[in-house]
Protein backbone atom coordinates (compact mmCIF):
# COMPACT_ATOMS: atom_id res chain seq x y z
CA UNK A 1 0.00 0.00 0.00
CA UNK A 2 2.66 2.76 1.09
CA UNK A 3 4.74 1.51 -2.34
CA UNK A 4 1.43 2.43 -4.32
CA UNK A 5 1.32 5.71 -2.49
CA UNK A 6 4.98 7.10 -3.32
CA UNK A 7 4.18 5.93 -7.19
CA UNK A 8 0.79 7.56 -7.34
CA UNK A 9 3.03 10.86 -5.95
CA UNK A 10 5.86 10.30 -7.87
CA UNK A 11 3.43 10.31 -10.98
CA UNK A 12 1.75 13.38 -9.91
CA UNK A 13 5.16 15.19 -9.31
CA UNK A 14 6.44 14.41 -12.96
CA UNK A 15 3.90 15.06 -14.35
CA UNK A 16 3.26 18.28 -12.79
CA UNK A 17 7.17 18.83 -13.58
CA UNK A 18 6.52 17.88 -17.28
CA UNK A 19 3.28 20.17 -17.91
CA UNK A 20 5.35 23.25 -16.49
CA UNK A 21 8.47 22.64 -19.11
CA UNK A 22 6.24 22.07 -22.06
CA UNK A 23 4.00 25.25 -21.17
CA UNK A 24 5.61 28.30 -22.52
CA UNK A 25 7.41 30.50 -20.50
CA UNK A 26 4.75 32.99 -21.19
CA UNK A 27 1.90 30.46 -19.62
CA UNK A 28 4.20 29.47 -16.50
CA UNK A 29 2.85 30.56 -13.29
CA UNK A 30 4.30 31.03 -9.48
CA UNK A 31 2.77 27.88 -8.22
CA UNK A 32 3.24 27.08 -4.04
CA UNK A 33 3.80 22.94 -3.35
CA UNK A 34 0.83 21.09 -3.50
CA UNK A 35 1.76 18.01 -1.72
CA UNK A 36 4.85 16.14 0.46
CA UNK A 37 6.35 14.71 -2.61
CA UNK A 38 6.83 18.31 -3.98
CA UNK A 39 7.81 19.66 -0.89
CA UNK A 40 10.98 17.25 -0.71
CA UNK A 41 12.26 18.36 -3.76
CA UNK A 42 15.76 19.55 -3.59
CA UNK A 43 17.60 22.48 -5.01
CA UNK A 44 20.67 20.29 -5.67
CA UNK A 45 20.16 20.54 -9.09
CA UNK A 46 19.97 25.15 -8.80
CA UNK A 47 22.98 25.08 -6.38
CA UNK A 48 25.18 23.09 -8.68
CA UNK A 49 24.51 24.83 -11.67
CA UNK A 50 24.99 28.38 -10.56
CA UNK A 51 28.08 27.57 -7.61
CA UNK A 52 30.88 27.25 -9.83
CA UNK A 53 30.27 31.31 -10.61
CA UNK A 54 30.49 32.53 -7.02
CA UNK A 55 34.09 33.06 -6.05
CA UNK A 56 35.40 33.98 -2.39
CA UNK A 57 37.65 37.26 -2.54
CA UNK A 58 40.75 37.43 -0.51
CA UNK A 59 41.70 41.64 -0.02
CA UNK A 60 45.17 42.99 1.96
CA UNK A 61 47.03 45.70 2.07
CA UNK A 62 49.85 47.33 3.78
CA UNK A 63 49.32 50.27 6.85
CA UNK A 64 51.32 51.93 9.21
CA UNK A 65 50.38 52.68 12.54
CA UNK A 66 51.79 55.05 14.74
CA UNK A 67 51.31 54.80 18.58
CA UNK A 68 48.40 57.06 19.70
CA UNK A 69 47.32 58.49 22.69
CA UNK A 70 49.54 60.11 25.82
CA UNK A 71 52.00 59.97 25.53
CA UNK A 72 53.01 59.30 22.41
CA UNK A 73 50.71 62.72 21.00
CA UNK A 74 52.20 64.88 23.90
CA UNK A 75 54.64 67.27 21.89
CA UNK A 76 57.12 67.74 25.36
CA UNK A 77 57.19 63.33 24.73
CA UNK A 78 57.96 63.87 21.09
CA UNK A 79 60.35 66.60 21.36
CA UNK A 80 62.31 64.68 24.27
CA UNK A 81 62.40 61.48 22.14
CA UNK A 82 62.89 62.74 19.32
CA UNK A 83 59.80 61.15 17.50
CA UNK A 84 61.88 57.82 17.71
CA UNK A 85 58.99 56.53 20.37
CA UNK A 86 56.07 57.07 17.60
CA UNK A 87 57.98 55.21 14.55
CA UNK A 88 54.96 53.62 12.72
CA UNK A 89 54.78 50.01 12.51
CA UNK A 90 53.54 47.73 9.42
CA UNK A 91 50.49 45.57 9.64
CA UNK A 92 48.82 43.71 6.61
CA UNK A 93 45.09 44.63 6.73
CA UNK A 94 43.10 41.87 5.30
CA UNK A 95 39.17 41.96 3.89
CA UNK A 96 37.00 38.95 2.85
CA UNK A 97 33.96 38.58 0.88
CA UNK A 98 32.35 37.04 -1.77
CA UNK A 99 31.95 37.91 -5.85
CA UNK A 100 30.30 36.30 -8.92
CA UNK A 101 31.63 35.81 -12.35
CA UNK A 102 29.34 37.80 -15.23
CA UNK A 103 31.96 37.62 -17.77
CA UNK A 104 33.40 34.26 -19.52
CA UNK A 105 36.52 36.16 -19.87
CA UNK A 106 36.89 36.45 -15.87
CA UNK A 107 35.06 40.03 -15.04
CA UNK A 108 33.84 39.92 -11.08
CA UNK A 109 31.08 42.09 -9.42
CA UNK A 110 31.57 42.07 -5.66
CA UNK A 111 31.13 44.81 -2.87
CA UNK A 112 33.33 47.93 -3.26
CA UNK A 113 33.32 47.59 0.83
CA UNK A 114 35.32 44.62 0.36
CA UNK A 115 38.00 45.75 -1.93
CA UNK A 116 38.10 49.70 -0.96
CA UNK A 117 41.69 50.54 -0.59
CA UNK A 118 42.94 47.23 -0.99
CA UNK A 119 46.44 46.71 -3.00
CA UNK A 120 46.28 43.07 -3.31
CA UNK A 121 43.28 41.20 -4.20
CA UNK A 122 42.42 37.26 -4.99
CA UNK A 123 39.81 34.84 -5.81
CA UNK A 124 39.36 31.09 -5.29
CA UNK A 125 36.63 29.72 -7.39
CA UNK A 126 34.48 26.59 -6.76
CA UNK A 127 37.61 23.97 -7.78
CA UNK A 128 39.61 25.34 -5.92
CA UNK A 129 42.06 27.26 -8.62
CA UNK A 130 42.85 30.60 -7.30
CA UNK A 131 43.86 34.18 -9.35
CA UNK A 132 44.87 37.43 -8.90
CA UNK A 133 42.57 39.84 -10.01
CA UNK A 134 42.84 43.85 -11.41
CA UNK A 135 40.01 46.09 -9.60
CA UNK A 136 39.06 47.70 -12.77
CA UNK A 137 36.26 49.89 -11.34
CA UNK A 138 34.47 51.07 -8.21
CA UNK A 139 31.23 52.60 -7.21
CA UNK A 140 30.90 53.71 -3.76
CA UNK A 141 27.38 55.04 -4.39
CA UNK A 142 26.17 51.62 -5.25
CA UNK A 143 28.67 49.98 -2.79
CA UNK A 144 29.82 47.66 -6.45
CA UNK A 145 33.31 47.01 -7.68
CA UNK A 146 34.41 45.06 -10.86
CA UNK A 147 37.42 42.78 -11.11
CA UNK A 148 39.25 41.59 -13.74
CA UNK A 149 40.97 38.22 -13.97
CA UNK A 150 44.40 38.75 -14.39
CA UNK A 151 46.28 36.92 -17.06
CA UNK A 152 42.97 34.75 -17.66
CA UNK A 153 42.70 31.93 -19.76
CA UNK A 154 39.80 30.06 -21.44
CA UNK A 155 36.55 30.96 -20.26
CA UNK A 156 34.94 30.82 -16.60
CA UNK A 157 31.05 29.92 -15.68
CA UNK A 158 29.01 33.67 -15.32
CA UNK A 159 25.80 34.15 -14.17
CA UNK A 160 23.12 35.72 -16.42
CA UNK A 161 21.75 39.32 -14.86
CA UNK A 162 18.26 39.00 -14.15
CA UNK A 163 15.75 41.76 -15.86
CA UNK A 164 14.71 43.68 -13.00
CA UNK A 165 10.57 43.74 -14.06
CA UNK A 166 10.82 39.95 -13.78
CA UNK A 167 11.24 39.81 -9.86
CA UNK A 168 8.54 39.90 -7.48
CA UNK A 169 7.76 39.94 -3.63
CA UNK A 170 7.99 36.36 -2.87
CA UNK A 171 10.09 34.91 -5.52
CA UNK A 172 12.38 32.12 -3.51
CA UNK A 173 16.04 32.80 -4.12
CA UNK A 174 18.97 31.84 -3.01
CA UNK A 175 22.22 33.51 -1.28
CA UNK A 176 25.72 32.14 -1.95
CA UNK A 177 28.92 33.44 -0.35
CA UNK A 178 31.50 32.79 1.83
CA UNK A 179 30.63 33.50 5.35
CA UNK A 180 32.73 34.12 8.37
CA UNK A 181 35.62 32.11 5.99
CA UNK A 182 33.77 28.69 6.59
CA UNK A 183 33.97 28.07 2.39
CA UNK A 184 31.07 28.37 -0.04
CA UNK A 185 27.60 28.24 1.99
CA UNK A 186 24.08 28.15 0.52
CA UNK A 187 20.97 29.56 1.97
CA UNK A 188 17.79 29.93 0.46
CA UNK A 189 14.57 32.32 1.26
CA UNK A 190 12.28 34.68 -0.19
CA UNK A 191 12.27 38.18 -1.96
CA UNK A 192 10.64 40.14 1.01
CA UNK A 193 10.99 43.44 -0.44
CA UNK A 194 12.18 44.56 -4.54
CA UNK A 195 12.24 48.24 -3.53
CA UNK A 196 13.73 48.92 0.28
CA UNK A 197 15.42 52.46 0.83
CA UNK A 198 18.29 53.03 2.95
CA UNK A 199 20.00 56.02 3.93
CA UNK A 200 24.11 55.69 3.58
CA UNK A 201 25.34 59.21 5.24
CA UNK A 202 23.34 61.53 3.04
CA UNK A 203 22.59 59.05 -0.29
CA UNK A 204 19.56 56.69 -0.42
CA UNK A 205 19.90 53.54 -2.37
CA UNK A 206 17.60 50.76 -3.22
CA UNK A 207 18.12 46.82 -2.35
CA UNK A 208 16.38 44.40 -2.23
CA UNK A 209 15.38 42.42 0.57
CA UNK A 210 15.90 38.85 1.49
CA UNK A 211 15.40 36.52 4.45
CA UNK A 212 17.91 34.59 2.97
CA UNK A 213 20.60 33.92 5.98
CA UNK A 214 23.39 36.66 5.09
CA UNK A 215 26.58 37.13 7.21
CA UNK A 216 29.84 38.48 7.51
CA UNK A 217 31.91 37.15 4.48
CA UNK A 218 28.78 37.09 2.52
CA UNK A 219 29.09 40.27 0.82
CA UNK A 220 29.73 40.93 -2.67
CA UNK A 221 27.80 37.33 -2.99
CA UNK A 222 25.15 35.98 -5.24
CA UNK A 223 21.34 36.14 -4.87
CA UNK A 224 19.70 34.12 -7.70
CA UNK A 225 16.30 33.29 -8.64
CA UNK A 226 14.95 29.74 -9.26
CA UNK A 227 16.40 30.02 -12.58
CA UNK A 228 19.93 30.58 -11.79
CA UNK A 229 19.90 34.29 -12.51
CA UNK A 230 21.63 36.48 -10.58
CA UNK A 231 19.05 38.70 -8.67
CA UNK A 232 21.09 40.58 -6.96
CA UNK A 233 24.95 41.39 -5.41
CA UNK A 234 24.60 40.63 -1.16
CA UNK A 235 25.68 43.64 0.35
CA UNK A 236 24.18 43.92 4.47
CA UNK A 237 22.07 43.11 7.08
CA UNK A 238 20.05 44.64 9.39
CA UNK A 239 20.93 43.16 12.67
CA UNK A 240 21.42 43.59 16.53
CA UNK A 241 22.95 40.53 17.38
CA UNK A 242 25.47 40.73 14.30
CA UNK A 243 24.38 37.83 12.77
CA UNK A 244 21.55 36.83 10.52
CA UNK A 245 18.46 38.16 11.96
CA UNK A 246 16.17 37.66 8.42
CA UNK A 247 16.72 40.90 6.88
CA UNK A 248 19.43 40.45 4.24
CA UNK A 249 20.34 43.12 1.62
CA UNK A 250 21.09 42.90 -1.78
CA UNK A 251 21.99 45.55 -4.79
CA UNK A 252 19.65 44.92 -7.53
CA UNK A 253 20.67 43.57 -10.89
CA UNK A 254 19.85 46.37 -12.40
CA UNK A 255 21.95 48.73 -10.68
CA UNK A 256 24.64 45.98 -11.07
CA UNK A 257 24.51 46.05 -14.76
CA UNK A 258 24.73 50.10 -14.91
CA UNK A 259 28.28 49.46 -13.06
CA UNK A 260 29.15 46.78 -15.26
CA UNK A 261 28.08 48.02 -18.48
CA UNK A 262 30.45 51.62 -17.24
CA UNK A 263 33.40 49.11 -16.47
CA UNK A 264 32.87 46.93 -19.84
CA UNK A 265 33.20 50.55 -21.78
CA UNK A 266 36.45 51.83 -20.08
CA UNK A 267 34.62 54.24 -17.87
CA UNK A 268 36.44 55.36 -14.74
CA UNK A 269 33.26 56.45 -12.78
CA UNK A 270 29.57 55.47 -13.46
CA UNK A 271 28.36 57.77 -15.47
CA UNK A 272 24.24 57.90 -14.05
CA UNK A 273 21.24 60.04 -15.90
CA UNK A 274 20.26 63.18 -14.43
CA UNK A 275 17.38 64.54 -14.09
CA UNK A 276 18.32 67.90 -12.53
CA UNK A 277 15.02 68.64 -10.52
CA UNK A 278 14.31 68.54 -6.78
CA UNK A 279 11.69 65.93 -5.71
CA UNK A 280 9.24 65.98 -3.01
CA UNK A 281 7.26 63.33 -1.82
CA UNK A 282 3.62 63.81 -2.06
CA UNK A 283 1.43 63.65 1.53
CA UNK A 284 -1.82 63.09 1.93
CA UNK A 285 -2.73 67.02 2.48
CA UNK A 286 -1.42 67.69 -1.14
CA UNK A 287 -3.07 64.63 -2.68
CA UNK A 288 -6.23 66.42 -1.27
CA UNK A 289 -5.70 69.57 -2.98
CA UNK A 290 -4.88 67.62 -5.97
CA UNK A 291 -7.84 65.88 -6.44
CA UNK A 292 -6.27 62.55 -6.01
CA UNK A 293 -7.18 59.82 -3.90
CA UNK A 294 -4.51 58.33 -2.25
CA UNK A 295 -0.76 59.74 -2.05
CA UNK A 296 1.47 58.86 -5.06
CA UNK A 297 4.12 60.10 -7.35
CA UNK A 298 6.75 62.61 -7.35
CA UNK A 299 6.17 66.27 -6.80
CA UNK A 300 9.04 68.65 -8.60
CA UNK A 301 9.96 71.73 -6.57
CA UNK A 302 12.88 72.86 -7.90
CA UNK A 303 14.61 72.74 -10.98
CA UNK A 304 18.38 72.68 -12.07
CA UNK A 305 18.71 75.40 -15.04
CA UNK A 306 19.92 73.67 -18.18
CA UNK A 307 18.78 70.51 -16.97
CA UNK A 308 17.42 67.75 -18.64
CA UNK A 309 13.95 68.26 -16.67
CA UNK A 310 13.89 72.54 -17.54
CA UNK A 311 14.96 71.70 -20.82
CA UNK A 312 11.88 69.14 -21.52
CA UNK A 313 9.52 71.66 -20.13
CA UNK A 314 8.99 70.72 -16.48
CA UNK A 315 8.06 73.07 -14.09
CA UNK A 316 7.69 73.36 -10.30
CA UNK A 317 4.52 71.93 -8.88
CA UNK A 318 4.46 69.19 -12.11
CA UNK A 319 3.39 65.76 -10.44
CA UNK A 320 5.07 62.75 -12.09
CA UNK A 321 2.67 59.48 -12.36
CA UNK A 322 4.85 57.12 -13.90
CA UNK A 323 8.00 56.87 -16.06
CA UNK A 324 7.85 54.71 -19.73
CA UNK A 325 4.12 53.21 -18.46
CA UNK A 326 5.48 52.28 -15.17
CA UNK A 327 4.02 53.63 -12.23
CA UNK A 328 5.47 56.06 -10.08
CA UNK A 329 4.89 55.40 -6.14
CA UNK A 330 7.58 57.94 -4.85
CA UNK A 331 10.21 60.38 -5.70
CA UNK A 332 12.73 57.06 -5.45
CA UNK A 333 10.77 55.12 -7.57
CA UNK A 334 11.01 57.96 -9.77
CA UNK A 335 14.77 58.42 -9.50
CA UNK A 336 15.63 54.17 -9.13
CA UNK A 337 13.42 54.00 -12.59
CA UNK A 338 15.42 57.29 -14.66
CA UNK A 339 18.57 55.96 -12.95
CA UNK A 340 18.78 52.85 -15.05
CA UNK A 341 17.49 54.41 -18.26
CA UNK A 342 20.49 54.13 -20.95
CA UNK A 343 22.02 56.53 -21.67
CA UNK A 344 21.36 58.48 -24.87
CA UNK A 345 18.06 57.84 -24.97
CA UNK A 346 14.77 58.99 -23.82
CA UNK A 347 11.90 58.62 -20.50
CA UNK A 348 8.67 59.51 -21.37
CA UNK A 349 7.19 60.98 -18.36
CA UNK A 350 3.25 60.96 -17.31
CA UNK A 351 2.70 64.96 -15.90
CA UNK A 352 -0.11 66.14 -13.67
CA UNK A 353 -0.29 69.67 -14.35
CA UNK A 354 -3.19 72.06 -13.20
CA UNK A 355 -5.29 68.70 -12.83
CA UNK A 356 -4.66 67.25 -16.69
CA UNK A 357 -2.69 64.80 -17.71
CA UNK A 358 -0.32 65.03 -20.18
CA UNK A 359 2.98 63.52 -21.85
CA UNK A 360 6.71 64.91 -21.55
CA UNK A 361 9.45 63.24 -22.83
CA UNK A 362 13.27 63.67 -21.48
CA UNK A 363 16.46 63.24 -22.15
CA UNK A 364 18.39 60.37 -20.59
CA UNK A 365 21.85 62.39 -20.22
CA UNK A 366 24.24 62.36 -17.56
CA UNK A 367 25.16 65.37 -15.08
CA UNK A 368 27.58 67.54 -17.12
CA UNK A 369 30.67 68.84 -15.06
CA UNK A 370 30.44 72.40 -14.97
CA UNK A 371 33.46 72.83 -12.91
CA UNK A 372 36.71 70.90 -12.95
CA UNK A 373 36.67 68.77 -10.01
CA UNK A 374 40.63 69.84 -9.21
CA UNK A 375 40.68 67.06 -7.29
CA UNK A 376 43.23 67.85 -3.77
CA UNK A 377 44.20 65.13 -1.15
CA UNK A 378 44.87 67.82 1.31
CA UNK A 379 48.17 66.90 3.14
CA UNK A 380 48.66 70.55 5.43
CA UNK A 381 48.86 71.01 8.62
CA UNK A 382 45.40 71.80 9.40
CA UNK A 383 42.67 69.52 10.86
CA UNK A 384 41.58 68.37 7.38
CA UNK A 385 45.08 66.51 6.79
CA UNK A 386 44.23 63.62 5.01
CA UNK A 387 40.95 64.43 3.27
CA UNK A 388 40.34 63.87 -0.56
CA UNK A 389 37.95 67.28 -1.95
CA UNK A 390 36.73 68.32 -5.24
CA UNK A 391 34.72 70.87 -6.17
CA UNK A 392 31.49 70.56 -6.83
CA UNK A 393 29.41 70.58 -9.73
CA UNK A 394 26.52 68.17 -11.15
CA UNK A 395 28.31 65.31 -12.24
CA UNK A 396 30.01 65.22 -8.92
CA UNK A 397 26.92 65.43 -7.20
CA UNK A 398 25.69 62.46 -8.96
CA UNK A 399 28.55 60.28 -8.43
CA UNK A 400 28.05 61.07 -4.96
CA UNK A 401 24.84 61.27 -3.98
CA UNK A 402 25.26 64.58 -3.04
CA UNK A 403 22.33 66.38 -2.25
CA UNK A 404 21.80 70.31 -2.43
CA UNK A 405 22.92 72.80 -5.13
CA UNK A 406 25.91 71.25 -6.76
CA UNK A 407 28.41 73.82 -5.99
CA UNK A 408 31.09 74.34 -3.58
CA UNK A 409 33.54 71.85 -1.85
CA UNK A 410 32.84 68.94 -0.39
CA UNK A 411 34.82 65.47 0.69
CA UNK A 412 34.81 62.88 -1.46
CA UNK A 413 37.35 60.15 0.81
CA UNK A 414 39.59 60.23 3.92
CA UNK A 415 42.61 58.42 4.67
CA UNK A 416 42.65 55.97 7.38
CA UNK A 417 44.19 56.94 10.62
CA UNK A 418 44.66 60.55 8.99
CA UNK A 419 44.05 63.38 11.21
CA UNK A 420 41.21 64.25 9.26
CA UNK A 421 39.66 60.85 10.28
CA UNK A 422 40.52 61.82 14.08
CA UNK A 423 38.92 64.97 14.10
CA UNK A 424 35.53 63.51 12.59
CA UNK A 425 35.33 64.45 9.25
CA UNK A 426 33.18 62.33 7.33
CA UNK A 427 33.05 62.00 3.15
CA UNK A 428 30.02 64.23 2.03
CA UNK A 429 31.32 67.04 4.10
CA UNK A 430 30.77 70.30 2.25
CA UNK A 431 33.60 72.39 3.53
CA UNK A 432 32.25 75.77 3.98
CA UNK A 433 34.44 78.02 6.21
CA UNK A 434 37.91 77.41 7.43
CA UNK A 435 38.66 80.10 10.15
CA UNK A 436 37.54 83.30 8.75
CA UNK A 437 38.38 82.09 4.89
CA UNK A 438 35.52 81.76 2.82
CA UNK A 439 35.89 77.74 0.72
CA UNK A 440 34.59 77.94 -2.69
CA UNK A 441 37.26 75.90 -4.19
CA UNK A 442 39.25 72.63 -3.81
CA UNK A 443 42.74 75.09 -4.24
CA UNK A 444 41.61 78.09 -1.81
CA UNK A 445 40.65 74.76 0.73
CA UNK A 446 44.34 73.07 0.19
CA UNK A 447 46.09 76.68 0.82
CA UNK A 448 44.06 77.34 4.06
CA UNK A 449 44.42 73.97 5.55
CA UNK A 450 48.16 74.43 4.81
CA UNK A 451 48.46 77.30 7.17
CA UNK A 452 50.32 77.11 10.54
CA UNK A 453 47.21 77.54 12.78
CA UNK A 454 47.39 77.36 16.90
CA UNK A 455 43.13 77.38 17.04
CA UNK A 456 41.25 76.16 14.06
CA UNK A 457 37.53 76.81 13.12
CA UNK A 458 36.09 74.92 10.63
CA UNK A 459 32.24 75.03 9.54
CA UNK A 460 30.38 72.34 7.26
CA UNK A 461 27.64 71.16 5.83
CA UNK A 462 26.82 67.86 6.89
CA UNK A 463 23.17 66.09 5.85
CA UNK A 464 21.69 69.57 5.13
CA UNK A 465 22.99 70.95 8.90
CA UNK A 466 25.43 73.63 9.32
CA UNK A 467 27.90 72.80 11.98
CA UNK A 468 30.73 74.63 13.11
CA UNK A 469 33.80 72.88 14.96
CA UNK A 470 36.84 74.43 16.80
CA UNK A 471 40.03 72.40 17.35
CA UNK A 472 43.40 73.25 18.84
CA UNK A 473 47.10 71.97 17.45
Amino acid sequence: MRTSIMRKSLVLVLAAATAVLAAPASAQQRVVPTSQAEVRLSYAPLVKQVTPAVVNVYASRVVQQRPRGFPFEDPLFQEFFGGQMAVPRERVQRSLGSGVLVGAEGLIVTNNHVVEGMTDVRVALQDQREFDVDIVLTDAQSDIAVLRVKDAKGSFPVLPLVESDSIEVGDMVLAVGNPYGLGQTVTQGILSAVRRVQKKGGEQAVYLQTDAAINQGNSGGALVDMKGQLVGINTSIFSKSGGSDGIGFAVPASIVRLVLDAARAGDKVVRRPWLGAELQPVTREIADSLGLDRPFGALIAELDENSPAANAGLKPGDLVTAVDGKMVEDPTALTYQMTIKPLGGQARLAVMRDGKEQAISVKVEPAPETTPRDEQVLDGKGPLNGAKVVNLSPAVAEEIGEDGPPNGVVIIDIARGSIAARTGFVRGDRVLQVNDTRIDSAKKLAAANSESQRLWKITIERNGQVLTQVFRF
